[in-house]
């Protein structure tokens, strides 16, 4: 069985070292140990010291030192508009205040699709569409990757 023990990051990656690329939705993009097959059929057994999030563009590192690029797969997504920039900054301060991954952008906030969600934004005051597209949320502040293995749930504010 061919290994994989670590991840290239998109900014290191040797596009001439890539055979096969894997598309994989934001759940299966934060891994630690499986079994993986990717789209042109190259098999391997992903073995990371610790889990960790497989970015789009990322690269996976074959033992033969071949790379399999990551793709971040379509999702069902909610897009969270406002008219003024101050109400998408209050929405994104409620979505991030439930712990629920999210990718910013300029102009829209971008969450996996949930109906509690959805009806919590309209309630809000949001814009709000459905959409099929990539799901690249923003890594945490105590990601181990950025800070040194620090990852715990440590503030002070309460879940109401």
């Amino acid at each position: 069985m061919i290994r994989a023990t670590s991840i290239i990051r998109r900014d290191a990656v040797d596009s001439d070292r890539i055979v096969d690329i894997i598309t994989l939705d934001h759940g299966d993009r934060h891994r630690r140990r499986i079994l993986l097959n990717a789209d042109g059929g190259t098999a391997f057994l992903l073995d990371l010291d610790r889990a960790d999030v497989l970015e789009d563009g990322d690269a996976i590192r074959l033992d033969s030192g071949w790379l399999v690029e990551v793709k971040a797969a379509a999702e069902r997504l909610i897009e969270v508009s406002t008219e003024n920039p101050l109400d998408l900054l209050n929405l994104a301060w409620h979505i991030g205040n439930r712990h629920v991954p999210a990718e910013i952008s300029r102009e829209a906030i971008y969450i996996a699709y949930d109906h509690v969600l959805l009806e919590m934004l309209h309630g809000l005051g949001a814009r709000t569409e459905i959409v099929e597209r990539p799901f690249r949320p923003v890594r945490g502040a105590y990601h181990q990757h950025e800070h040194g293995g620090h990852s715990g749930h440590h503030h002070g504010h309460g879940h109401g």
